[in-house]
Protein backbone atom coordinates (compact mmCIF):
# COMPACT_ATOMS: atom_id res chain seq x y z
CA UNK A 1 0.00 0.00 0.00
CA UNK A 2 0.96 3.58 -0.97
CA UNK A 3 2.23 6.01 2.23
CA UNK A 4 -0.56 7.26 4.11
CA UNK A 5 -0.11 10.76 5.63
CA UNK A 6 -4.05 11.05 6.89
CA UNK A 7 -7.42 9.79 7.80
CA UNK A 8 -8.74 11.00 4.54
CA UNK A 9 -6.48 9.76 2.46
CA UNK A 10 -6.87 6.06 4.13
CA UNK A 11 -11.11 6.30 3.72
CA UNK A 12 -10.44 6.82 -0.05
CA UNK A 13 -7.91 4.54 -0.69
CA UNK A 14 -10.17 1.81 1.16
CA UNK A 15 -13.49 3.11 -0.89
CA UNK A 16 -11.15 2.79 -4.22
CA UNK A 17 -12.54 0.66 -7.03
CA UNK A 18 -9.55 -1.55 -8.48
CA UNK A 19 -8.16 -5.17 -9.02
CA UNK A 20 -6.22 -6.25 -6.01
CA UNK A 21 -3.68 -8.82 -4.82
CA UNK A 22 -5.14 -10.91 -1.87
CA UNK A 23 -2.10 -8.92 0.43
CA UNK A 24 -3.48 -5.73 -0.62
CA UNK A 25 -7.01 -6.93 0.29
CA UNK A 26 -6.11 -8.22 3.83
CA UNK A 27 -4.05 -5.02 4.29
CA UNK A 28 -7.67 -3.33 2.53
CA UNK A 29 -9.70 -5.17 6.13
CA UNK A 30 -6.71 -3.95 8.15
CA UNK A 31 -7.43 -0.70 7.54
CA UNK A 32 -10.60 -0.76 7.74
CA UNK A 33 -10.83 -1.90 10.93
CA UNK A 34 -8.43 1.31 12.22
CA UNK A 35 -10.75 3.72 10.58
CA UNK A 36 -13.87 2.48 12.23
CA UNK A 37 -12.04 2.36 14.90
CA UNK A 38 -11.19 6.09 14.91
CA UNK A 39 -14.28 7.20 13.07
CA UNK A 40 -17.34 5.53 14.26
CA UNK A 41 -18.68 6.47 17.83
CA UNK A 42 -19.83 2.22 18.57
CA UNK A 43 -16.29 1.30 17.38
CA UNK A 44 -14.42 3.70 19.59
CA UNK A 45 -16.36 2.32 23.00
CA UNK A 46 -15.37 -0.99 22.34
CA UNK A 47 -12.88 -3.52 24.16
CA UNK A 48 -12.44 -7.40 24.27
CA UNK A 49 -14.43 -8.17 26.77
CA UNK A 50 -17.66 -6.38 25.06
CA UNK A 51 -16.84 -7.86 21.64
CA UNK A 52 -16.45 -11.40 23.11
CA UNK A 53 -20.26 -12.73 22.82
CA UNK A 54 -19.92 -11.05 19.46
CA UNK A 55 -17.60 -13.22 18.54
CA UNK A 56 -19.54 -16.38 19.73
CA UNK A 57 -22.52 -15.34 17.82
CA UNK A 58 -20.63 -14.93 14.79
CA UNK A 59 -18.91 -18.34 14.81
CA UNK A 60 -22.60 -19.81 15.46
CA UNK A 61 -24.02 -18.14 12.44
CA UNK A 62 -21.13 -19.42 10.78
CA UNK A 63 -22.05 -22.96 11.58
CA UNK A 64 -25.64 -22.76 10.22
CA UNK A 65 -24.66 -21.39 7.00
CA UNK A 66 -22.28 -24.67 6.72
CA UNK A 67 -25.00 -26.73 7.54
CA UNK A 68 -27.39 -24.90 5.63
CA UNK A 69 -24.66 -25.12 3.06
CA UNK A 70 -25.25 -21.69 1.46
CA UNK A 71 -22.27 -20.85 0.04
CA UNK A 72 -23.26 -16.93 -0.15
CA UNK A 73 -24.08 -16.84 3.57
CA UNK A 74 -20.46 -18.55 4.28
CA UNK A 75 -18.80 -16.40 2.69
CA UNK A 76 -20.63 -13.56 4.43
CA UNK A 77 -20.03 -15.18 7.97
CA UNK A 78 -16.62 -16.29 7.29
CA UNK A 79 -15.80 -11.84 6.61
CA UNK A 80 -17.60 -11.23 9.80
CA UNK A 81 -15.97 -13.98 11.82
CA UNK A 82 -12.38 -12.23 10.38
CA UNK A 83 -13.84 -8.91 10.79
CA UNK A 84 -13.62 -9.50 14.76
CA UNK A 85 -10.19 -11.57 14.65
CA UNK A 86 -8.63 -8.28 13.15
CA UNK A 87 -10.66 -5.69 15.88
CA UNK A 88 -9.05 -8.32 18.53
CA UNK A 89 -5.88 -8.08 17.16
CA UNK A 90 -6.37 -4.26 16.83
CA UNK A 91 -6.68 -3.81 20.11
CA UNK A 92 -3.73 -6.18 21.11
CA UNK A 93 -2.08 -3.88 19.22
CA UNK A 94 -3.42 -0.90 20.93
CA UNK A 95 -1.82 -2.12 24.25
CA UNK A 96 1.70 -3.18 22.83
CA UNK A 97 0.77 -6.72 23.02
CA UNK A 98 1.04 -8.15 20.10
CA UNK A 99 0.44 -7.91 16.14
CA UNK A 100 -1.20 -9.86 13.35
CA UNK A 101 2.85 -10.54 12.69
CA UNK A 102 2.93 -11.92 15.65
CA UNK A 103 -0.30 -14.11 15.85
CA UNK A 104 1.03 -15.66 12.38
CA UNK A 105 4.46 -16.52 13.67
CA UNK A 106 3.24 -18.01 16.80
CA UNK A 107 0.24 -19.84 14.65
CA UNK A 108 3.21 -21.37 12.30
CA UNK A 109 5.28 -22.30 15.48
CA UNK A 110 2.65 -24.41 16.83
CA UNK A 111 1.61 -26.20 13.93
CA UNK A 112 5.07 -27.05 12.79
CA UNK A 113 5.79 -28.37 16.41
CA UNK A 114 2.89 -30.09 16.94
CA UNK A 115 3.36 -31.93 13.63
CA UNK A 116 6.28 -33.67 14.27
CA UNK A 117 5.59 -36.60 11.76
CA UNK A 118 5.34 -34.50 8.77
CA UNK A 119 7.63 -32.00 9.56
CA UNK A 120 10.52 -34.11 11.48
CA UNK A 121 11.33 -37.99 11.83
CA UNK A 122 8.10 -39.00 14.65
CA UNK A 123 6.06 -42.00 12.88
CA UNK A 124 2.19 -41.31 13.40
CA UNK A 125 0.41 -43.37 10.93
CA UNK A 126 -3.40 -42.94 12.54
CA UNK A 127 -5.40 -39.99 13.18
CA UNK A 128 -4.90 -41.43 16.78
CA UNK A 129 -1.20 -41.41 16.42
CA UNK A 130 -1.39 -37.94 15.36
CA UNK A 131 -4.12 -37.21 18.87
CA UNK A 132 -1.97 -39.06 20.88
CA UNK A 133 1.45 -37.34 20.04
CA UNK A 134 -0.30 -33.85 20.09
CA UNK A 135 -1.50 -34.33 23.91
CA UNK A 136 2.23 -35.29 24.68
CA UNK A 137 3.30 -32.40 23.24
CA UNK A 138 1.04 -30.15 25.06
CA UNK A 139 2.14 -31.50 28.06
CA UNK A 140 5.67 -30.74 27.19
CA UNK A 141 4.85 -27.42 26.61
CA UNK A 142 4.49 -26.99 30.42
CA UNK A 143 0.31 -28.09 30.70
CA UNK A 144 0.01 -29.01 34.27
CA UNK A 145 -2.98 -31.52 33.82
CA UNK A 146 -4.21 -32.93 30.39
CA UNK A 147 -7.37 -31.10 30.85
CA UNK A 148 -6.22 -27.59 30.95
CA UNK A 149 -6.43 -26.92 27.49
CA UNK A 150 -10.61 -27.56 28.10
CA UNK A 151 -11.95 -24.01 27.52
CA UNK A 152 -14.74 -23.34 30.71
CA UNK A 153 -16.65 -20.78 27.84
CA UNK A 154 -17.74 -24.16 25.66
CA UNK A 155 -21.06 -24.89 25.71
CA UNK A 156 -21.28 -27.71 28.55
CA UNK A 157 -22.09 -30.41 25.84
CA UNK A 158 -19.31 -29.84 23.58
CA UNK A 159 -16.95 -29.35 26.88
CA UNK A 160 -18.12 -32.93 28.09
CA UNK A 161 -16.77 -33.90 24.95
CA UNK A 162 -13.76 -32.43 24.94
CA UNK A 163 -13.14 -33.39 28.40
CA UNK A 164 -14.15 -37.44 27.99
CA UNK A 165 -11.93 -37.34 24.39
CA UNK A 166 -8.89 -36.27 26.39
CA UNK A 167 -8.96 -38.93 28.95
CA UNK A 168 -9.78 -41.66 25.78
CA UNK A 169 -6.81 -40.51 24.59
CA UNK A 170 -4.28 -41.53 27.81
CA UNK A 171 -5.97 -45.08 28.25
CA UNK A 172 -9.11 -43.86 30.62
CA UNK A 173 -11.82 -45.29 28.38
CA UNK A 174 -14.83 -47.64 28.54
CA UNK A 175 -13.67 -50.98 26.46
CA UNK A 176 -17.02 -51.11 24.52
CA UNK A 177 -19.89 -49.17 23.94
CA UNK A 178 -21.99 -51.93 25.40
CA UNK A 179 -20.41 -50.98 29.07
CA UNK A 180 -21.87 -47.22 28.06
CA UNK A 181 -25.02 -48.08 27.38
CA UNK A 182 -25.19 -50.19 30.17
CA UNK A 183 -24.29 -47.39 32.34
CA UNK A 184 -26.82 -45.22 30.30
CA UNK A 185 -29.34 -47.55 31.56
CA UNK A 186 -28.30 -47.71 35.45
CA UNK A 187 -28.43 -43.51 35.21
CA UNK A 188 -31.44 -43.96 34.05
CA UNK A 189 -32.40 -45.72 37.13
CA UNK A 190 -30.61 -43.93 39.38
CA UNK A 191 -32.63 -41.02 37.83
CA UNK A 192 -35.85 -42.56 38.16
CA UNK A 193 -35.05 -43.59 42.42
CA UNK A 194 -33.52 -39.72 43.29
CA UNK A 195 -35.47 -38.09 45.72
CA UNK A 196 -34.85 -34.27 46.17
CA UNK A 197 -34.59 -31.69 43.34
CA UNK A 198 -30.91 -31.54 43.86
CA UNK A 199 -30.12 -35.67 43.74
CA UNK A 200 -32.71 -35.25 40.57
CA UNK A 201 -30.45 -32.51 38.75
CA UNK A 202 -27.40 -34.36 39.79
CA UNK A 203 -28.60 -37.84 38.43
CA UNK A 204 -29.84 -36.21 35.26
CA UNK A 205 -26.49 -34.55 34.49
CA UNK A 206 -24.20 -37.75 35.61
CA UNK A 207 -27.29 -39.69 32.51
CA UNK A 208 -26.51 -36.69 30.20
CA UNK A 209 -22.56 -37.01 30.97
CA UNK A 210 -22.86 -40.85 30.04
CA UNK A 211 -24.83 -40.39 26.91
CA UNK A 212 -21.83 -37.69 25.32
CA UNK A 213 -19.51 -40.05 26.17
CA UNK A 214 -21.22 -42.49 23.87
CA UNK A 215 -21.59 -40.24 21.25
CA UNK A 216 -17.59 -40.86 21.30
CA UNK A 217 -18.43 -44.92 20.19
CA UNK A 218 -20.88 -43.44 17.57
CA UNK A 219 -18.02 -41.48 15.98
CA UNK A 220 -20.65 -38.52 16.11
CA UNK A 221 -20.29 -34.85 18.00
CA UNK A 222 -22.73 -34.52 20.70
CA UNK A 223 -23.02 -30.74 19.57
CA UNK A 224 -23.49 -32.08 16.14
CA UNK A 225 -25.96 -34.56 16.36
CA UNK A 226 -28.40 -32.42 18.95
CA UNK A 227 -28.16 -29.29 16.70
CA UNK A 228 -29.28 -31.39 13.66
CA UNK A 229 -32.16 -32.83 15.98
CA UNK A 230 -32.84 -29.72 17.17
CA UNK A 231 -33.22 -28.26 13.25
CA UNK A 232 -34.94 -31.72 12.40
CA UNK A 233 -37.83 -30.82 15.07
CA UNK A 234 -38.15 -26.84 14.10
CA UNK A 235 -38.62 -28.39 10.49
CA UNK A 236 -41.36 -30.79 11.71
CA UNK A 237 -43.04 -28.28 13.81
CA UNK A 238 -43.25 -25.64 11.31
CA UNK A 239 -45.39 -27.60 9.31
CA UNK A 240 -47.54 -28.03 11.91
CA UNK A 241 -47.49 -24.66 12.99
CA UNK A 242 -48.62 -24.39 9.05
CA UNK A 243 -51.28 -26.75 9.52
CA UNK A 244 -53.03 -25.52 12.29
CA UNK A 245 -52.62 -21.53 11.33
CA UNK A 246 -54.63 -22.88 7.92
CA UNK A 247 -57.10 -24.66 9.45
CA UNK A 248 -58.40 -21.25 11.55
CA UNK A 249 -58.90 -23.63 14.70
CA UNK A 250 -56.56 -22.32 17.72
CA UNK A 251 -54.24 -24.47 19.07
CA UNK A 252 -56.58 -24.97 22.65
CA UNK A 253 -58.63 -26.77 20.45
CA UNK A 254 -56.88 -29.37 19.33
CA UNK A 255 -56.58 -32.71 21.27
CA UNK A 256 -53.27 -34.24 22.39
CA UNK A 257 -54.48 -37.29 19.67
CA UNK A 258 -54.70 -34.64 16.95
CA UNK A 259 -51.31 -32.71 17.49
CA UNK A 260 -49.58 -36.50 17.86
CA UNK A 261 -51.26 -37.09 14.37
CA UNK A 262 -50.03 -33.53 12.54
CA UNK A 263 -46.36 -35.18 14.11
CA UNK A 264 -46.72 -38.03 12.44
CA UNK A 265 -47.90 -36.36 9.51
CA UNK A 266 -44.79 -34.09 9.20
CA UNK A 267 -42.05 -36.92 10.13
CA UNK A 268 -43.62 -38.37 6.92
CA UNK A 269 -43.15 -35.24 5.25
Amino acid sequence: MPEITSIEQLKATIAAQKERTLQEQFERVLSLVKVLRQECPWDRKQTPESLAHLLLEESYELVQAIDQMDETELKKEIGDLFLHICFQVLLSEERGAFSFADVFEALCHKLISRHPHVFSDTIAETEQDVLNNWETLKLKEGRQSLLDGVPKSMSELLRAYRVQKKVAGVGFDWPSDEGVLDKIAEEIQELKNAGSKEEKEEEFGDLLFTIVNYSRFLGANPEDSLRKATNKFISRFEKIEAKVQSSGRHWQEYTPEELDGLWKLAKKI
